[in-house]
């Protein structure tokens, strides 16, 4: 089996800490941490200190003056508009992660919230046995619920999570009535206005107290976990007796294991129930930082070392949006093995599947799964980057699956409606017990096979430097700023600045060939572009894809 490399993403110098304990001076000070938050305010002269959606809503850190009670004022107060101008009037489901940020910015924006009269609901709990922490899937299906036995007014919702973020980050992403990440519109929206409130001042934003305003909870986890048989076959994991194992990593995930081992009688142990605000227990990314970052092997280097004691173990981060797959045959999973095979047995096993249901994935994932989806005789849609691009097709059922190559997926009920619209870690987990009760093989051997039968596929990511102006004109390239005809010895078959699917700008550029492709996008918040890469040969061919990739992205930025 050909492995992906398990270094850092950008092939630079692993920290000599990586996978080990984390040492008492790289812990984050909680009490300084939240002080910045309430007593900071940023510059909105200063463009790391405004308010920035990227693909997943704004993150920052109080301590860097990016994520301070002033931007949580902001957003909330310009969400509040936006809900207004698109005449959203349900309750708006509110969740939040484990991050240290995560409790006072929900309490800041709670406030905004009240004052504006809007019903909002949010999870029991006060944080013992992880209840008050809600996941991302979490929330998207409260919204499709609500939205589904309403008779007129629509739901949506916040979740306040910077995901897999070291512990001092912040994150606050808003869920439309689509139930999945906000489109660019709506965020540049409220993107625009929130930093025009920035600017004036939010003093004059009203506040008032969640209790004075209509502030509920509900038991979020309840719902979710009770309608799960609809999407996984949770019975035959059950019938199989296999033993499980689930890190949360810290995370939301906590809250829900217990019901679901209760009502569905699964052997689920949760290996570290530990709920720390630190995050001290975490052993350390590649660059020497905490991370949850469930598809790294540096921070799932705890649950790896736990494999033969499950049949099979997966981990999830803050957020649990995304899923790491551990089995005892491979380790953690890559990312793109697991999408490959989860997609290859969900299309031979949803018999319910709408018989047109697109497979979706985006255009740095793994070219397995183009021919994975090509057997099975189904239509792949490939778009860009973000999970946004997935929503429409998962609520009207026009697709089948969504995933990235960071981890992230979601997928229809057995009867082909929709599950989730925003990425659900969870649902990934079950799916690979699912795969592994009935047919007997884990993820990782159902890989193997693709490979024996598709070929062995080698994938990279690096960065390379390049300036504002050039990531300007990266992100603006034509699809004649490539010149040549070969990539690696290979016959150029699609010079892509736009996505096959929707044809929506990639906001970069890729080329394939038969063999292999690469593709470039500029980073959001660096002096570098990203280069993901992928080689149906070996890894010399992706070296030399990856050679020609920085010298046909320089040549067309430089013109």
């Amino acid at each position: 089996m050909t492995m992906e490399k398990a270094g850092p993403p950008d092939g630079s110098r692993v920290h000599p800490l990586a996978g080990k304990p984390a040492p008492p001076e790289v812990l984050v000070d909680l009490v300084a941490l939240e002080r910045a938050y309430f007593d900071d305010h940023p510059d909105p002269a200063v463009p790391e200190q405004r308010v920035a959606f990227g693909t997943s809503g704004h993150r920052g850190s109080a301590l860097r003056k990016s994520f301070n009670e002033d931007h949580i004022i902001a957003i909330t107060a310009a969400i509040c508009d936006y809900r207004l101008a698109q005449g959203t009037t349900g309750p708006l489901f509110m969740g939040m992660d484990t991050h240290a940020l995560s409790v006072p910015a929900q309490r800041t924006a709670l406030e905004v919230l009240a004052a504006r009269g809007i019903d909002v609901v949010i999870a029991e709990g006060d944080g013992t046995d992880g209840k008050g922490y809600t996941p991302t899937p979490v929330i998207s299906h409260a919204i499709l619920r609500a939205n589904r036995e309403s008779r007129g007014a629509r739901a949506d919702g916040i979740v306040v999570t910077p995901s897999h973020n070291p512990p001092e980050d912040g994150g606050f992403k808003y869920n439309p009535p689509h139930g999945g990440p906000a489109d660019t519109d709506a965020t540049r929206w409220i993107e625009d206005r929130a930093n025009e409130l920035l600017r004036a001042g939010v003093r004059g934003v009203p506040r008032t107290s969640a209790e004075a305003g209509k502030v509920r909870t509900a038991d979020f986890i309840e719902a979710y976990v009770a309608d799960l048989a609809g999407a996984v076959d949770l019975a035959a994991i059950a019938r199989s007796g296999l033993r499980l194992g689930a890190d949360p990593l810290g995370g939301s995930s906590r809250a829900v294991w217990a019901p679901l081992v209760e009502r569905y009688g699964l052997d689920v142990t949760v290996v570290n129930p530990v709920i720390d605000k630190t995050f001290a227990f975490m052993p350390l990314d590649h660059d020497g930082k905490i991370r949850m970052d469930c598809s790294s092997p540096y921070a799932m280097t705890n649950l790896v070392a736990l494999k033969d004691r499950y049949d099979l173990a997966f981990g999830n981060d803050t957020d649990s949006d995304r899923h790491g797959i551990v089995t005892r045959t491979a380790g953690l999973m890559s990312p793109n093995h697991y999408l490959a095979a989860a997609i290859d047995y969900l299309c031979a096993r949803r018999a319910g599947w709408p018989a047109g249901a697109a497979i979706g994935k985006t255009l740095v994932s793994s070219a397995m799964i183009d021919r994975v989806v090509g057997a099975h005789g189904r239509p792949l849609a490939e778009v860009p980057v973000g999970f946004k691009w997935f929503v429409a097709g998962l609520l009207d059922g026009s697709f089948g699956f969504g995933g990235e190559e960071s981890a992230g997926a979601s997928f229809l009920r057995l009867d082909g409606s929709v599950w989730t619209t925003d990425k659900d870690g969870i649902l990934l987990d079950l799916l690979a017990a699912e795969m592994l009760a009935t047919t007997g093989k884990d993820p990782a051997e159902h890989y193997r096979a693709l490979e024996e039968r598709f070929g062995a596929p080698v994938y990279a990511r690096i960065d390379a430097p390049a300036t504002p102006a050039q990531k300007k004109a990266l992100k603006a390239l034509s699809p004649d700023a490539v010149r040549g005809d070969l990539l690696a010895g290979d016959p150029i078959t699609a010079r892509l600045t736009r996505a096959p699917h929707g044809g929506a700008e990639i906001g970069g550029l890729k080329v394939t060939t038969a063999q292999g492709w690469f593709a470039a996008r500029p980073s959001g918040t660096e002096d570098v572009y990203k280069i993901y890469a992928e080689s149906f040969r070996d890894r010399a061919h992706l070296e030399r894809i990856l050679d020609e990739a920085r010298a046909m992205v320089g040549l067309a930025i430089a013109a």
